[in-house]
């Protein structure tokens, strides 16, 4: 679905946590470039590259990937795309992601499952052994650390946004041009509604908290949620009432 001129929100059919879903990867461009934020599950390649072609941009445009954060929905298909492409593709990510990205550190989800192996039922212990797996076949090497305040001369500008919470290093993306928030899983969006992301898949409900109070700093018009989709309602208002049910 283009949102505006040069943004794309990718619609990829997905198994989340073993239900039939949707995720949202976003592909940016303008005449120079073209970026993705994410990149689906691990084997995931095929629909993103059918998915992108179908936006009419080649492929081959594509010149660096950006990482809201480590989890396996986020970085599966990073190094499959990167081995894909005929040109070189540059990895980013806030530099707090990067050991679990590149595989230096155990993902956060995947250690918390860890410490608790021996009692967990046999369907997460089998959720625990893909995850496993997935992690070890998508590691990547990140070209360039992110850090909040950069902004990145691309496509009208791209401002990172340091929101941990969700994990430590987790960003959200503002391109200032359109006043369009890549959110992440910072938000989602259920039933037409912008929701949080749900205390428990996150790592710290604290600096979540104080992580949304910072984004109603920025004026978005528009959000892309990778769970949920798009939401254009009163954005900044919507998410102070969220603040205020926390």
């Amino acid at each position: 679905m283009q949102i505006e001129c040069g943004i794309e929100m990718l619609e990829i059919a997905a198994n989340v946590m073993g239900k039939p879903g949707v995720i949202y990867p976003t592909l940016v461009w303008d005449d120079e470039t073209a970026i993705l934020v994410d990149s689906g599950y691990p084997g995931q390649l095929p629909q993103i590259e059918k998915a992108i072609n179908k936006a009419g941009i080649s492929f081959d445009k594509i010149s660096r990937i950006i990482l809201t954060h480590h989890d396996i929905d986020h970085v599966g298909s990073a190094l499959n795309i990167k081995e894909k492409s005929h040109e070189y593709i540059n990895i980013l990510a806030h530099e707090e992601e990067i050991p679990y990205i590149q595989g230096d550190k155990c993902p956060l989800k995947l250690e918390q499952l860890e410490a608790s192996l021996e009692v967990l039922p046999a369907e997460m212990k089998s959720i625990y052994e893909k995850l496993k797996a997935g992690f070890q076949s998508s590691k990547v090497r990140v070209d360039m650390p992110l850090k909040d305040g950069d902004e990145l001369p691309y496509c009208g500008g791209i401002l990172v946004i340091h929101t941990p919470g969700h994990t430590l290093g987790h960003i959200c993306l503002y391109l200032k041009q359109s006043k369009t928030l890549i959110a992440g899983d910072m938000l989602g969006v259920e039933d037409g509604y912008l929701v949080p992301s749900p205390e428990q898949i996150n790592f710290d409900h604290n600096m979540y908290q104080k992580s949304l109070e910072k984004l109603i700093a920025y004026d978005i018009q528009t959000v892309i949620c990778y769970h949920g989709g798009l939401y254009e309602d009163k954005v900044n208002k919507r998410i102070k009432e969220l603040i205020n049910k926390l």
